[in-house]
């Protein structure tokens, strides 16, 4: 692991205009400088680079950050790789952190895992090549199907012959451990101890990380071969670097095509991925086989917002598979679905298409994902109410995940549009999903909350969600959540009010915005003194930017309503007294990419005040005692009013308007936000300046 100082090096050596240079011709403009985005086609020069501040942003797209963002993005590099390659450029030696006896085991399998793989990727290929029965049989299999040599290299297609422990022999003959070729799954014991290979007498493709270290294989039986064989494709079995379900097939290859299309095709095989590859459509990934899962969601959702799920017209197997499609609608993902011809899947299309071709026809027939499910599923309930009603509510399901409340209501306007129903009862039908999630959400936090009651300790902050249940984006998750401890003791939460803000799209609220720009001056300034307080011994001591933030939301008993902002606050807290720390430098340097992007935008002027107020934007550190004091005031008074118009909003309410004893309490509850923000605008008026 690279040690800090080592980071520290790289980031003050590397200077962003001659990072960026190398992949992008720039002109100087004023004091920065500018070219064509290198992330979109860019038809006139949005790229800016800044080197006194060094970083780099597109205005068109937005995409950009310092020298190691700009590394990661263009050549989709991990955090660690991006540095590894600056060292490189600038000469600097890369000292190791010294890892822990834990540490060392775990790297120890996993790069010993990784050896094994890329061994046998190795040795099928040369099977492949220079074995008689590699170039008669398996090159005459590929040539067969049509995919040319040059797309066989790409992806590294190999052979194994059907010498059933002929790779177990050639790896324990050149040293290779057999724990490490029982736990990569290239070879499996049989009862007499001897090893037996998993792939023998199958073509092989090998499966990809995005930075194309060797996970895992694919074998399949050849086409004179499948007639009586239980299983056609096998795959390499769960291990400690592969796991199917995080995976997806081609991503290696096509991840520079998905960034430069700002689109991802998703179908189903191997050769449908490398038929489109040859076809000329190389934005494309598989999911082999298997209902795709969060993380294959998220591992997308790094390289482009925009899927198009391809299918056979095999109907039934569709509507198997859209089931759990709901996850990308959660993610935020733009879905479209296109069916292919009847008798054709992708593999075939696209040996009878050029690249042009193929993308004609997905321009043409490609659907709406919404537009698309509400038609296919029409069929079945077009005359049976039961059935009907039961869509109604499973498009409202999957309107409901859609994050962009824009988007949700187009897509619910569509919808009703499709089904001839009001627009209102599908509203209906989304807020009452809406509702049932947020309940079993909060089930599971008071269920996990009360088991750690039991057992004295807290639920592992990964918890997963209850199948079927998507937490609302940026629910609090009552402290449990990022390491952040709780804002105030679980007694006091119990005893308190619970606000009716809805959990569901806080960030599009007013106090989301503010609380964007408190975030934003503690990232800049957290570490600057902004005033001084008197001790008990009557000394004064400096208080900076990020004690004032965190000793403010504390004593009013309040948290950051976003996860993330909430882990940088922390960690702002925790490295505070470190040496020679600045928060703008070790949130850009964070080795999170989702927190140093953050940073990066935050110090790019992403979040802005508005006209009247943007000179309160600290310019200079000399007016930090006015603005951190009245931002925490305008936050605070955000919550407040939004929490009056949704409390009132309460009181109409069948069942708080029916209940006598829970009015009293609402309105109790409307008259005590009243008076404070009565204290919070008289604070806000009198300027609160810091001495």
């Amino acid at each position: 692991m690279i040690d800090q100082p080592t980071i520290d090096r790289i980031l003050d050596a590397a200077q962003i205009v001659d990072v960026v240079s190398e992949f992008v011709t720039l002109r100087k403009r004023g004091v920065n400088f500018v070219g064509l985005c290198p992330f979109h086609d860019d038809k006139t020069p949005s790229f800016y680079v800044s080197p006194a501040k060094g970083l780099c942003k597109c205005f068109a797209c937005g995409k950009g950050g310092n020298a190691v963002h700009f590394v990661m993005e263009h050549e989709q590099m991990t955090y660690p790789e991006a540095l590894r390659w600056l060292a490189k450029k600038y000469n600097i030696e890369i000292k190791e952190r010294e890892l822990t006896d834990e540490e060392k085991q775990v790297q120890n399998i996993r790069e010993s895992l990784f050896v094994v793989n890329e061994f046998a990727r190795d040795y099928f290929q040369n099977i492949l090549y220079n074995h008689a029965d590699g170039k008669a049989i398996a090159m005459s299999y590929f040539r067969q199907r049509g995919i040319r040599d040059d797309i066989v290299k790409k992806f590294q297609l190999g052979y194994s012959t059907t010498a059933p422990d002929a790779l177990a022999q050639e790896a324990m003959r050149k040293g290779y451990k057999k724990e490490f070729l029982l736990k990569t799954g290239l070879c499996y014991e049989k009862e007499d101890g001897s090893l037996r290979d998993r792939f023998w007498g199958r073509v092989i493709f090998p499966w990809f990380n995005i930075s194309g270290k060797v996970l895992g294989f694919g074998g399949r039986v050849l086409d004179s071969r499948t007639k009586g064989v239980n299983q056609k494709y096998v795959n390499s079995p769960e291990s400690e670097i592969f796991s199917k379900r995080k995976e997806l097939y081609g991503i290696y290859q096509a991840k520079a095509a998905i960034v430069k299309a700002d689109c991802v095709y998703m179908v189903e095989g191997y050769t449908d991925v490398i038929a489109m590859h040859q076809c000329g459509l190389e934005n494309v990934v598989a999911n082999s086989g298997t209902a795709l899962s969060e993380q294959q969601i998220r591992l997308l959702h790094r390289f482009t917002s925009n899927i198009t799920l391809l299918y056979d017209g095999d109907e039934a197997g569709i509507k198997a598979s859209i089931r759990g499609i709901d996850m990308l609608l959660a993610e935020g993902m733009n879905i479209k679905v296109l069916l292919l011809p009847d008798g054709d899947d992708p593999d075939s299309f696209s040996r009878k298409h050029n690249a042009t071709e193929f993308r004609k026809y997905i321009d043409d027939h490609e659907e709406n994902f919404i537009r698309f499910k509400t038609n296919l599923l029409l069929k079945d309930a077009q005359r049976d109410p039961i059935k009907r009603a039961g869509l109604i509510s499973d498009m409202a399901r999957s309107i409901g995940l859609i994050p962009d409340k824009v988007i949700r209501y187009t897509c619910l306007t569509e919808c009703a549009t499709l089904l001839n129903v009001n627009e209102q009862i599908i509203l209906d039908e989304i807020k009452k999903h809406l509702l049932q999630r947020d309940d079993n959400y909060l089930e599971q936090i008071k269920k996990e909350k009360d088991a750690s009651a039991t057992t004295g300790s807290l639920p592992p902050a990964d918890t997963p969600f209850p199948a079927g249940s998507i937490p609302p984006a940026d629910m609090p998750t009552l402290g449990v959540d990022d390491n952040v401890p709780p804002p105030f003791p679980p007694a006091e939460a119990e005893a308190g009010y619970q606000s009716y803000i809805p959990q569901e799209g806080r960030e599009k609220y007013v106090f989301y915005v503010k609380e964007q720009l408190l975030l934003q001056t503690l990232i800049r300034h957290g570490e600057k003194v902004m005033c001084y307080v008197e001790t008990e011994e009557n000394t004064e001591t400096p208080l900076t930017v990020i004690e004032y933030i965190s000793m403010d939301l504390k004593q009013d008993e309040l948290q950051f309503h976003n996860p993330l902002h909430r882990k940088i606050l922390a960690e702002a807290e925790a490295h505070l007294h470190d040496s020679n720390f600045t928060a703008e430098r070790y949130f850009l340097a964070h080795p999170d990419p989702t927190i140093s992007k953050l940073a990066a935008d935050m110090i790019n002027d992403r979040y802005q005040l508005s006209k009247s107020n943007s000179q309160a934007m600290v310019k200079d550190e000399e007016r930090l005692h006015e603005l951190v004091p009245h931002q925490l005031i305008d936050f605070k008074l955000a919550i407040l009013e939004e929490d009056m118009k949704y409390t009132l909003q309460a009181l109409n309410k069948p069942e708080v308007a029916a209940n006598a004893d829970k009015c009293l309490e609402v309105m109790a509850h409307f008259k005590e936000l009243s008076e404070l923000q009565k204290i919070m605008a008289k604070r806000a008026g009198d300027r609160v300046v810091l001495k």
